[in-house]
């Protein structure tokens, strides 16, 4: 069985009422009326008007502008036994006929609209006060479709920019996850692979050192487990102070001394601590897998409301070493800060890498 829809759900909220205590407020005025017009009559053409009004509601081609100019022309009727305060309630039409997918059809409904309300005024032959305002409430229902039909028009405009930003969000959103599993994933591989070859090179003499190499595998491997379910549900919060200590590890067990002088008070948000320990991250792997590092430096400190975190190792320097994913990546996010980075080789060889962020507090 067909359910009949007696209005749009879309507009229910904002003109269901309006319309219905409009229709129930002319069927009150006419029917109460003392006016020569037979009873029947009258309901006739107020039930004939509501026909009109429901197709113009639902329609929005030909059917849409016919309904519009015989439910005007209905009113007109009724105005010349009822008295002209029902031509006011043309304002049902007049909306929905800015509703009209057609500039054609608005234009030619007004139109005609006009000639109803010219034919009107002449036949009545109104004065003073009575007249101008008629010719009011006639001017504000011939601008009111014109008004419609560039509300919806700007209405469409935003929801269809709404849709691109909502499309340019999800692809941020893409690139920033592709980002994070470089970062994350892409540096505890970079462990695994490096603890595999050096168990590699213990099978068959050191026997408890492949084991203990195999165990930190195995745990390597459990924590990028951990860190795919953390990134696909959400970018956690990392603190600053882990992490480094973290990268220390890594590290050390890559055999790379490593010096470091920790300031990690510095009045940072949430969101600047979890950027500056993804750099930092990014920085340790970049060590990893390319500089040939024997010794690295890692060391912050808070001056003059700039926050510094300075990298710096001894190994093969600039020359063959391709700035990629990881520094273009560093130099986004602080970039997104407001802060900078500078990447340049040291005096006697190696890289340094020199995290800024201004403080704002």
């Amino acid at each position: 069985m067909t359910n009949i829809k007696f209005y749009p759900e879309d507009q229910a909220t904002k003109y269901l009422i309006i319309d219905v205590a409009s229709i129930i407020f002319l069927f009150t005025l006419v029917m109460l009326s003392d006016s020569a017009l037979h009873p029947g009559i009258q309901l006739i053409l107020l039930l004939l008007i509501v026909i009109s009004y429901y197709i113009a509601l639902w329609n929005k081609d030909w059917l849409l502008l016919c309904a519009v100019l015989v439910g005007y022309s209905l009113l007109i009727i009724l105005s010349f036994f009822e008295g002209s305060v029902i031509i006011t309630f043309g304002f049902l039409f007049a909306d929905l006929l800015g509703r009209a997918k057609s500039k054609f059809h608005i234009g030619l409904g007004i139109a005609g609209v006009a000639c109803l309300f010219i034919l009107f005024l002449w036949k009545e032959q109104l004065h003073g006060l009575d007249f101008s305002v008629l010719v009011a409430f006639m001017i504000i229902q011939l601008a009111l479709p014109i008004l419609r039909y560039f509300l919806l028009k700007t209405s469409n405009l935003q929801t269809k920019l709404n849709e691109v930003n909502k499309q340019l969000v999800q692809q941020e959103e893409r690139q920033r996850i592709a980002r994070d599993l470089h970062d994350t994933i892409g540096h505890t591989l970079t462990i695994i692979k490096l603890k595999t070859e050096l168990a590699s090179k213990l099978v068959g003499t050191e026997q408890a050192k492949v084991k203990r190499e195999l165990d930190d595998i195995l745990a390597t491997t459990r924590t990028a487990m951990k860190q795919v379910s953390e990134l696909v549900t959400d970018m956690k919060f990392i603190s600053l102070e882990s992490e480094l200590e973290r990268s220390e590890q890594v590290l050390k067990s890559a055999g790379i001394n490593v010096q470091s002088n920790h300031d990690c008070r510095q009045p940072l948000s949430n969101v600047e601590e979890t950027m500056i320990s993804l750099c930092v991250r990014e920085a340790t792997t970049n060590i990893l897998r390319h500089s040939q590092a024997k010794c690295c430096e890692i060391y912050t400190e808070f001056k003059d409301k700039v926050f510094y975190v300075h990298i710096k190792d001894d190994g093969i320097g600039l020359e063959i070493k391709r700035f990629g994913n990881g520094l273009v990546s560093i130099k986004e996010r602080m970039h997104s800060l407001q802060g900078d980075v500078l990447v340049k080789e040291g005096s006697s060889g190696g890289t340094i890498i020199t995290i800024t962020l201004p403080i704002h507090s």
